[in-house]
Protein backbone atom coordinates (compact mmCIF):
# COMPACT_ATOMS: atom_id res chain seq x y z
CA UNK A 1 0.00 0.00 0.00
CA UNK A 2 3.01 2.12 1.11
CA UNK A 3 6.85 2.46 0.94
CA UNK A 4 6.19 1.81 4.70
CA UNK A 5 2.99 -0.08 5.32
CA UNK A 6 2.06 -3.85 3.46
CA UNK A 7 -0.57 -5.47 2.83
CA UNK A 8 -0.90 -8.87 1.38
CA UNK A 9 -4.58 -9.95 1.14
CA UNK A 10 -6.39 -13.47 1.32
CA UNK A 11 -9.55 -14.71 1.75
CA UNK A 12 -9.68 -16.76 5.09
CA UNK A 13 -11.19 -15.04 7.74
CA UNK A 14 -7.68 -14.65 9.26
CA UNK A 15 -5.68 -11.86 9.66
CA UNK A 16 -2.18 -11.55 11.02
CA UNK A 17 -0.50 -8.07 12.65
CA UNK A 18 3.17 -7.23 13.04
CA UNK A 19 3.01 -4.16 14.16
CA UNK A 20 6.44 -4.13 15.59
CA UNK A 21 8.79 -5.86 12.44
CA UNK A 22 9.95 -2.42 11.35
CA UNK A 23 13.76 -0.61 11.70
CA UNK A 24 12.89 2.22 9.60
CA UNK A 25 13.35 5.57 11.92
CA UNK A 26 11.91 7.38 9.67
CA UNK A 27 12.56 11.20 9.60
CA UNK A 28 13.57 11.15 13.33
CA UNK A 29 16.73 8.96 13.48
CA UNK A 30 18.85 11.78 13.92
CA UNK A 31 16.75 12.25 17.13
CA UNK A 32 18.43 9.09 19.01
CA UNK A 33 21.09 8.27 21.06
CA UNK A 34 22.31 5.52 18.99
CA UNK A 35 19.94 4.21 16.07
CA UNK A 36 21.04 0.69 16.98
CA UNK A 37 19.48 0.97 20.65
CA UNK A 38 16.26 3.12 18.68
CA UNK A 39 16.13 -0.73 16.57
CA UNK A 40 17.49 -3.29 18.98
CA UNK A 41 13.79 -4.30 20.68
CA UNK A 42 12.14 -5.10 17.23
CA UNK A 43 10.62 -8.08 16.90
CA UNK A 44 12.93 -9.45 14.92
CA UNK A 45 11.66 -11.20 11.46
CA UNK A 46 8.65 -12.47 13.04
CA UNK A 47 7.08 -11.44 9.69
CA UNK A 48 9.55 -13.97 8.08
CA UNK A 49 9.16 -16.73 10.53
CA UNK A 50 4.78 -16.32 9.70
CA UNK A 51 5.30 -15.85 6.44
CA UNK A 52 3.69 -19.68 5.61
CA UNK A 53 0.67 -17.68 6.83
CA UNK A 54 0.05 -16.32 3.41
CA UNK A 55 0.28 -19.54 1.77
CA UNK A 56 -3.16 -20.64 4.31
CA UNK A 57 -5.29 -17.84 2.47
CA UNK A 58 -4.28 -15.45 6.06
CA UNK A 59 -3.99 -11.44 5.44
CA UNK A 60 -0.98 -10.20 6.68
CA UNK A 61 -0.06 -6.70 7.48
CA UNK A 62 3.26 -5.29 8.80
CA UNK A 63 5.44 -1.93 8.84
CA UNK A 64 8.47 -0.89 8.42
CA UNK A 65 8.17 1.69 10.90
CA UNK A 66 10.28 1.21 13.89
CA UNK A 67 8.91 1.05 17.00
CA UNK A 68 11.14 3.60 19.01
CA UNK A 69 9.54 5.99 16.42
CA UNK A 70 5.80 5.12 17.25
CA UNK A 71 4.05 1.92 18.69
CA UNK A 72 1.31 0.81 17.13
CA UNK A 73 0.29 -1.65 19.69
CA UNK A 74 -0.17 1.60 22.46
CA UNK A 75 -3.02 3.02 23.12
CA UNK A 76 -3.28 5.72 21.67
CA UNK A 77 -4.81 7.93 24.26
CA UNK A 78 -1.11 7.60 26.31
CA UNK A 79 -2.85 5.05 28.85
CA UNK A 80 -0.64 2.12 30.13
CA UNK A 81 -1.99 -0.85 29.20
CA UNK A 82 -0.41 -2.84 32.30
CA UNK A 83 -0.89 -0.25 35.08
CA UNK A 84 1.90 -0.75 38.08
CA UNK A 85 4.56 -2.37 35.47
CA UNK A 86 7.19 -1.03 33.81
CA UNK A 87 5.77 -0.50 29.97
CA UNK A 88 6.95 1.82 26.84
CA UNK A 89 5.09 4.69 25.55
CA UNK A 90 3.08 5.42 22.11
CA UNK A 91 6.46 7.13 21.36
CA UNK A 92 9.06 5.16 23.25
CA UNK A 93 11.25 7.45 25.80
CA UNK A 94 13.57 4.31 26.79
CA UNK A 95 14.50 0.70 25.38
CA UNK A 96 12.87 -2.36 27.45
CA UNK A 97 15.90 -2.15 29.55
CA UNK A 98 15.86 1.67 30.53
CA UNK A 99 18.13 3.28 28.57
CA UNK A 100 17.09 6.47 27.31
CA UNK A 101 16.68 6.68 23.73
CA UNK A 102 16.50 10.14 22.92
CA UNK A 103 20.02 12.27 23.03
CA UNK A 104 17.78 15.86 23.81
CA UNK A 105 14.15 16.26 24.46
CA UNK A 106 11.22 13.37 23.93
CA UNK A 107 8.80 14.17 21.08
CA UNK A 108 5.92 16.89 22.33
CA UNK A 109 2.33 16.75 22.51
CA UNK A 110 2.49 18.27 18.74
CA UNK A 111 5.49 15.80 17.88
CA UNK A 112 3.46 12.32 18.92
CA UNK A 113 0.27 13.55 17.10
CA UNK A 114 2.44 13.94 13.83
CA UNK A 115 3.59 10.72 14.07
CA UNK A 116 0.15 9.11 15.58
CA UNK A 117 -1.35 10.75 12.32
CA UNK A 118 1.50 9.79 9.70
CA UNK A 119 1.86 6.15 10.80
CA UNK A 120 -0.42 4.68 13.73
CA UNK A 121 -3.96 5.88 12.14
CA UNK A 122 -3.01 4.78 8.79
CA UNK A 123 -1.82 1.52 10.08
CA UNK A 124 -5.17 1.10 12.16
CA UNK A 125 -7.32 1.94 8.97
CA UNK A 126 -5.24 -0.74 7.30
CA UNK A 127 -6.12 -3.06 9.87
CA UNK A 128 -9.63 -2.23 10.43
CA UNK A 129 -10.64 -2.06 6.92
CA UNK A 130 -9.10 -5.96 6.34
CA UNK A 131 -11.29 -7.01 9.36
CA UNK A 132 -14.52 -5.68 8.20
CA UNK A 133 -13.59 -6.79 4.49
CA UNK A 134 -13.78 -10.26 6.32
CA UNK A 135 -16.31 -9.80 8.77
CA UNK A 136 -18.64 -9.06 5.57
CA UNK A 137 -17.76 -12.20 3.91
CA UNK A 138 -17.26 -14.79 6.80
CA UNK A 139 -19.43 -13.76 9.35
CA UNK A 140 -16.40 -14.27 11.57
CA UNK A 141 -12.61 -13.41 11.68
CA UNK A 142 -9.77 -14.19 14.20
CA UNK A 143 -7.28 -11.24 14.63
CA UNK A 144 -4.15 -12.86 15.06
CA UNK A 145 -1.35 -10.34 16.70
CA UNK A 146 2.30 -11.37 16.35
CA UNK A 147 4.93 -10.58 18.74
CA UNK A 148 8.38 -11.65 19.92
CA UNK A 149 11.08 -10.20 22.79
CA UNK A 150 14.33 -11.40 23.97
CA UNK A 151 13.95 -14.21 26.75
CA UNK A 152 15.22 -12.57 29.45
CA UNK A 153 14.19 -8.49 30.16
CA UNK A 154 14.63 -7.78 33.61
CA UNK A 155 12.90 -4.82 34.11
CA UNK A 156 9.65 -6.46 32.28
CA UNK A 157 9.36 -9.69 33.55
CA UNK A 158 11.06 -12.04 36.30
CA UNK A 159 13.78 -14.88 34.91
CA UNK A 160 13.24 -16.70 31.53
CA UNK A 161 10.17 -15.45 29.51
CA UNK A 162 7.29 -18.96 28.48
CA UNK A 163 8.19 -20.05 25.46
CA UNK A 164 4.68 -18.92 24.08
CA UNK A 165 2.81 -16.06 26.10
CA UNK A 166 -1.17 -15.99 24.93
CA UNK A 167 -3.02 -13.28 25.51
CA UNK A 168 -6.60 -12.80 25.70
CA UNK A 169 -6.50 -9.75 28.23
CA UNK A 170 -8.11 -12.26 30.80
CA UNK A 171 -10.69 -14.14 28.22
CA UNK A 172 -12.32 -10.45 27.35
CA UNK A 173 -10.91 -10.75 23.08
CA UNK A 174 -11.83 -13.98 22.09
CA UNK A 175 -13.89 -16.78 22.51
CA UNK A 176 -12.53 -19.70 25.03
CA UNK A 177 -12.83 -22.26 22.51
CA UNK A 178 -10.11 -20.45 20.34
CA UNK A 179 -7.49 -19.97 23.73
CA UNK A 180 -8.41 -23.30 24.76
CA UNK A 181 -7.28 -24.77 21.04
CA UNK A 182 -3.99 -22.89 20.91
CA UNK A 183 -3.08 -23.84 24.89
CA UNK A 184 -3.46 -27.45 24.04
CA UNK A 185 -1.11 -26.50 20.72
CA UNK A 186 1.51 -24.78 22.76
CA UNK A 187 1.40 -27.47 25.48
CA UNK A 188 2.10 -30.28 22.63
CA UNK A 189 5.11 -29.07 21.38
CA UNK A 190 6.90 -29.79 24.79
CA UNK A 191 7.67 -25.91 25.43
CA UNK A 192 6.54 -23.53 27.87
CA UNK A 193 3.65 -21.92 27.63
CA UNK A 194 1.19 -19.42 29.52
CA UNK A 195 -2.00 -18.15 28.89
CA UNK A 196 -2.31 -14.00 29.97
CA UNK A 197 0.06 -13.77 32.08
CA UNK A 198 2.84 -11.34 32.07
CA UNK A 199 2.26 -10.37 28.25
CA UNK A 200 -2.02 -10.19 28.48
CA UNK A 201 -2.63 -8.55 24.59
CA UNK A 202 -1.40 -5.13 23.38
CA UNK A 203 -3.80 -2.43 22.56
CA UNK A 204 -4.40 -4.12 19.22
CA UNK A 205 -5.80 -7.46 20.70
CA UNK A 206 -7.77 -5.46 23.17
CA UNK A 207 -9.08 -2.73 20.97
CA UNK A 208 -10.35 -5.17 17.92
CA UNK A 209 -11.00 -8.05 19.97
CA UNK A 210 -15.23 -8.13 20.05
CA UNK A 211 -16.06 -12.00 20.27
CA UNK A 212 -19.55 -11.17 20.38
CA UNK A 213 -19.73 -9.03 16.90
CA UNK A 214 -17.72 -12.36 15.48
CA UNK A 215 -13.96 -10.66 15.79
CA UNK A 216 -11.94 -12.80 18.21
CA UNK A 217 -8.33 -11.33 18.86
CA UNK A 218 -5.32 -12.97 20.18
CA UNK A 219 -1.88 -12.06 20.60
CA UNK A 220 1.08 -14.73 20.77
CA UNK A 221 3.98 -13.67 22.27
CA UNK A 222 7.06 -15.49 21.68
CA UNK A 223 10.69 -15.91 23.32
CA UNK A 224 12.76 -15.09 20.36
CA UNK A 225 14.92 -18.47 21.58
CA UNK A 226 12.37 -20.21 20.34
CA UNK A 227 13.57 -19.04 16.17
CA UNK A 228 17.15 -17.79 16.38
CA UNK A 229 20.39 -18.48 18.32
CA UNK A 230 20.15 -15.60 21.02
CA UNK A 231 22.86 -13.85 22.99
CA UNK A 232 23.23 -13.90 26.28
CA UNK A 233 24.24 -10.06 25.95
CA UNK A 234 22.79 -8.34 22.64
CA UNK A 235 25.38 -6.15 21.24
CA UNK A 236 25.63 -4.13 17.98
CA UNK A 237 28.25 -6.87 16.95
CA UNK A 238 25.79 -9.92 18.12
CA UNK A 239 22.50 -8.35 17.25
CA UNK A 240 20.29 -9.14 15.70
CA UNK A 241 21.70 -12.87 14.77
CA UNK A 242 20.07 -13.70 11.08
CA UNK A 243 16.94 -15.15 10.33
CA UNK A 244 17.80 -19.01 9.80
CA UNK A 245 14.58 -21.10 8.86
CA UNK A 246 16.22 -24.49 9.33
CA UNK A 247 16.86 -22.82 12.70
CA UNK A 248 13.18 -22.09 13.51
CA UNK A 249 11.85 -25.72 11.79
CA UNK A 250 10.23 -26.61 14.91
CA UNK A 251 8.65 -23.59 16.16
CA UNK A 252 7.35 -22.92 12.64
CA UNK A 253 5.61 -26.06 12.30
CA UNK A 254 4.06 -25.67 16.32
CA UNK A 255 2.92 -21.89 14.89
CA UNK A 256 1.51 -23.41 11.57
CA UNK A 257 -0.77 -25.69 13.97
CA UNK A 258 -2.15 -22.90 15.90
CA UNK A 259 -2.58 -20.57 11.91
CA UNK A 260 -5.04 -23.92 11.33
CA UNK A 261 -6.67 -23.88 14.28
CA UNK A 262 -7.20 -20.50 14.28
CA UNK A 263 -8.61 -20.49 10.89
CA UNK A 264 -10.79 -23.66 11.08
CA UNK A 265 -12.35 -21.81 14.53
CA UNK A 266 -13.32 -18.92 12.23
CA UNK A 267 -14.36 -20.95 10.05
CA UNK A 268 -17.40 -22.29 12.34
CA UNK A 269 -20.60 -20.93 12.26
CA UNK A 270 -20.85 -18.39 14.24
Amino acid sequence: MSDWLNVIEGDAPLVVAFPHVGTDLADVGHLFTSEWLARRDADWWVDKLYAFAADMGATLISTRISRSVIDLNRDPSGASLYPGQATTELCPTTTFDGEPLYAGDAPDEAEIARRRALWFDPYHAALQAQIERLRAVHGRVVLYDAHSIRSNVPRLFDGELSQFNIGTNGGQTCDPGLASAVQAICAASGESHVLDGRFRGGWTTRHYGEPDKGVHAIQIELAIRGYMDEPDVPTEANWPPAFDPARAAAITQTLSQIMKAARAFALQES
